[in-house]
C-alpha cells in the first residue's frame, strides 16, 4: 500500500503514507441518498441504528426458524420469504410495545393451548388456562398503541 516503484527501485510512498496517517480515526460514511433528502447527521444516525436490521436476521433464523429453506418452485419460495418477513414485522412489533425480547414472548406463551373437541354430535370449546404473568404479556401486546 505505501510501496512505490520508481525506476525498478522501491521505495515508501511517503505521499500516501501521510494521506493514512491523516485519515487514521476517521470513518466515512457513503450514501446514494441526496442531501436534500437526508443530511449527514440523519445518515451517520441511520448507520449507527444498522444493528436493529442485523438483529431482526439473526432473529429470523433462530427464533422464527426461517431456515433452511426446503422449496425448490419460484413462487413458494417467495411465499415462504414472505411469511418469514411478516412474522418478523409482527415480532418486531411485540417486541416494541411489550418490551419482552421474542424468544421470551414465544417461550412463554407456547404453552398455551385451546381445543374444539367433537363427540357425539356435540362440540366442545376449551379455552387454555392463562396464568396471570402471560394475561399480562398478552394485554401489553394487544391493549399498546402501535409502535409505527
Amino acid at each position: 500500500r505505501f510501496l512505490q516503484v520508481v525506476g525498478g527501485e522501491k521505495a515508501l510512498d511517503e505521499k500516501a503514507y501521510q494521506r493514512a496517517v491523516d485519515l487514521a480515526g476517521w470513518k466515512g460514511y457513503v450514501t446514494n441518498i441526496p442531501a436534500c433528502v437526508m443530511d449527514a447527521s440523519e445518515v451517520i444516525s441511520s448507520y449507527h441504528e444498522l444493528w436493529h436490521v442485523e438483529q431482526s436476521f439473526r432473529m429470523s433464523k433462530h427464533d422464527l426458524q426461517a431456515r433452511p429453506i426446503h422449496h425448490h418452485q419460484r413462487e413458494a419460495i417467495d411465499a415462504h420469504l414472505t411469511i418469514v418477513f411478516a412474522a418478523l414485522a409482527v415480532s418486531r412489533e411485540l417486541q416494541n410495545t411489550t418490551g419482552v425480547a421474542i424468544a421470551n414472548i414465544v417461550k412463554q406463551l407456547r404453552p398455551l393451548r385451546s381445543a374444539t373437541i367433537t363427540a357425539a354430535g356435540t362440540t366442545h370449546e376449551f379455552a387454555p388456562h392463562i396464568p396471570p404473568k402471560q394475561q399480562d404479556l398478552i394485554d401489553r401486546a394487544t391493549t399498546a398503541k402501535p409502535t409505527h
